[in-house]
C-alpha cells in the first residue's frame, strides 16, 4: 500500500543569490535612512556584518559590491571612483517600502476606486437589476435570466427567452483621483534623536508605489515644506533630508492647492505628514517665525487656507506624529475647518492608517 514517508528536512544551503538579496533588503534600507549617501550605506553594512556575520567565507562584502555593480543597482563615477544609486535601486526602495509598510497587499490588474455610483464600469457589481437597451451582452446574467423566463413561460420543450426576461448585473463606476502628498522636513523631524523623517519617506514611497501599481490612472503630486514648500519626484524620496528650517504650513498647503488645480478631476485630496505645528510665514521677501507654542498669526493663516480647501472640497487628511496636548487641540481645529481627518500616530503605524484611508476617501469622493 502507497502512503507517505516523512524525514527529517533539510534546508538546503544558502547559495550567493539568496546570500546577494539577503543583504540587499538590509542595504536599501540603509540607503533609505542616509537618504542615499551610498559610501555611508556600506560603511554601516560593514558594521552590520561584522557584529552580526550577514557574510561569510563563500559570500563577501566585496561580491555584494560587485553584485550591485554587476545587477544595475548602483553606478560607479569612472573619474573618481564613487558610488551612486540607480533608478533600478531607486524602484526596488519603493517596491520594499510597499511590501514593508502594506503588508499583503497584491498588485490589481486595473486598480481604479470605487465609488457609490454604478454604471458603465470595470468592476462586477452585486447589485442586479432589468436590461435596458445599450447594456452589454457580458452584463446579463444569464442563470438569473433563464429562471425568469421558466417562472415566467412555463416549463416546455421550447425555451422562450424575451428582453423582459433579461437581468443584468451592475459594474462599479470607477473614479480618477489627484492626490497630493506634504512632507515635512523641518527639524523637528530628527529632534532629540529621534528619527521621524525615514518612516514618513517610507510611508511616501509605499504610498507612491501603490498608486502606481494599484490605481495607475491616478494623479500623484508630492511636495516637502520647511521654511518654504516645492515640489519633488518621486524619484527623489529615498533621497529627502531634514533642514534647519520652521513648519511653514500655510505654504504647503497653498503649493498643493495650486498643484491640485491643474489636475482636471473631480476628485481632489491632500494628505500631511507632520509632527509639529505651524510655526513660520513668508511675507513678501521676510520670514515671520515663532516656535514658542502656537502663535495666533500663524495659526490663524493656517485655518484660512484650511477653510478655503473645504470650499474647494478638498478633503485634508493630517498624520500628526505627536501626541503633545496642545497640538492636538491644533489638529482638531484644524480638521473641524476643513471637515477632513486626523490621526495622531506612532511612527510604526504610519503606513497602516495612510493605507486605510486611501481607500476610503476614494470611496467616498463623488
Amino acid at each position: 500500500m502507497l502512503g507517505y514517508r516523512f524525514t527529517q528536512f533539510t534546508p538546503p544551503p544558502a547559495g550567493p543569490d539568496k546570500g546577494f538579496e539577503q543583504l540587499l533588503k538590509v542595504f536599501l534600507q540603509l540607503v533609505t535612512i542616509t537618504s542615499g549617501d551610498v559610501q555611508e550605506a556600506l560603511s554601516w553594512l560593514n558594521e552590520v556584518d561584522r557584529q552580526y556575520g550577514l557574510t561569510d567565507d563563500e559570500y563577501g562584502m566585496g561580491d555584494f559590491i560587485e553584485d550591485l555593480k554587476k545587477r544595475g543597482y548602483l553606478e560607479e563615477n569612472p573619474q573618481d571612483g564613487s558610488l551612486k544609486v540607480t533608478g533600478k535601486s531607486e524602484g526596488e526602495i519603493r517596491r520594499s517600502a510597499l511590501e514593508e509598510i502594506f503588508g499583503k497587499l497584491k498588485k490589481s490588474g486595473r486598480g481604479n476606486h470605487p465609488t457609490p455610483h454604478p454604471g458603465l464600469g470595470e468592476e462586477a457589481s452585486t447589485d442586479q437589476r432589468e436590461f435596458q437597451f445599450g447594456d452589454s451582452i457580458d452584463q446579463i446574467a444569464m442563470t438569473e435570466s433563464l429562471r425568469n423566463a421558466q417562472l415566467n413561460h412555463g416549463l416546455s420543450s421550447d425555451l422562450l427567452l424575451t428582453e423582459a426576461d433579461l437581468e443584468v448585473r451592475d459594474t462599479e463606476h470607477r473614479s480618477q483621483t489627484a492626490t497630493v502628498l506634504m512632507i515635512d522636513i523641518s527639524h523637528s523631524m530628527i529632534l532629540y534623536g529621534e528619527d521621524r523623517i525615514t518612516p514618513a519617506k517610507k510611508v511616501a514611497m509605499a504610498l507612491a508605489e501603490l498608486i502606481k501599481q494599484k490605481y495607475p490612472r491616478d494623479f500623484l503630486d508630492i511636495c516637502v515644506f520647511g521654511n518654504d514648500a516645492w515640489p519633488i519626484e518621486v524619484k527623489d524620496l529615498p533621497y529627502l533630508q531634514v533642514g534647519p528650517y520652521h513648519t511653514n504650513t500655510v505654504a504647503g498647503l497653498e503649493l498643493a492647492l495650486d498643484l491640485l488645480r491643474k489636475r482636471k478631476v473631480a476628485n481632489k485630496q491632500i494628505f500631511m505628514i507632520t509632527d509639529g505645528k505651524p510655526t513660520c510665514l513668508k511675507e513678501g521677501l521676510r520670514y515671520y517665525k515663532n516656535s514658542f507654542g502656537l502663535d495666533r498669526k500663524v495659526i490663524n493663516k493656517t485655518l484660512n487656507l484650511a477653510a478655503q480647501a473645504r470650499r474647494l472640497r478638498v478633503p485634508i487628511t493630517t498624520f500628526m506624529i505627536a501626541q503633545d496636548p496642545y497640538l492636538r487641540q491644533f489638529v482638531k481645529e484644524f480638521t473641524e475647518v476643513n471637515q477632513g481627518r486626523a490621526y495622531y500616530s506612532s511612527l510604526q503605524g504610519l503606513g497602516h492608517l495612510i493605507f486605510e484611508d486611501y481607500k476610503q476617501n476614494r470611496r467616498k469622493s463623488l
